[in-house]
């Protein structure tokens, strides 16, 4: 099997392309945008992992002994847009994560663009961050982020 087929089953198993904020009263809008592409497996299994991080050639890994997981994760806009987002966008993903990462690379862009700046475009990242990972844990309620950018 081709590694580029096995890495967007692989991902579209097990990775997750998600869009967190902070809150950072220093900025603007008092909101901080935190994109993030990331995949994880068990310590057994922890050469995919390594083989992933070189083969985009940017990004990190980590170990948590918490639940003996180790996670790539690229967090950088310059390296998501320049590595993860064009491997997706020339080698789709087949599952519905095929729709978070969509959103994921419109939230991305406007990143890249600077536009995340205005408080019109915070509002659409918001709304589209919310969107994505319909299951997955927020440590802020949309209302609550709304909320700060109307301001």
């Amino acid at each position: 099997m081709e590694i580029k087929s096995y890495i967007v089953g692989f991902v579209d198993g097990e990775g997750c392309f998600s869009v967190s904020f902070n809150l950072r009263k220093k900025l603007k809008n008092g909101v901080e945008i935190r994109p993030s592409f990331s995949v994880s497996q068990n310590e057994r299994s922890k050469n995919i992992i390594f083989r992933l991080k070189e083969i985009f050639g940017c990004g990190s890994v980590r170990f948590s002994a918490k639940d003996n997981t180790y996670k790539y994760e690229v967090r950088s806009i310059k390296d998501l847009t320049k590595s993860i987002i064009p491997f997706f966008e020339k080698y789709p993903l087949q599952t519905s994560k095929q729709n978070d990462f969509i959103l994921f690379k419109n939230i991305c862009k406007t990143i890249k663009e600077g536009k995340h700046l205005s408080q019109k475009d915070l509002v659409s990242i918001i709304n589209q961050a919310f969107q994505m990972n319909a299951a997955g844990k927020r440590k802020f309620r949309k209302d609550f982020l709304l909320q700060i950018v109307a301001r």
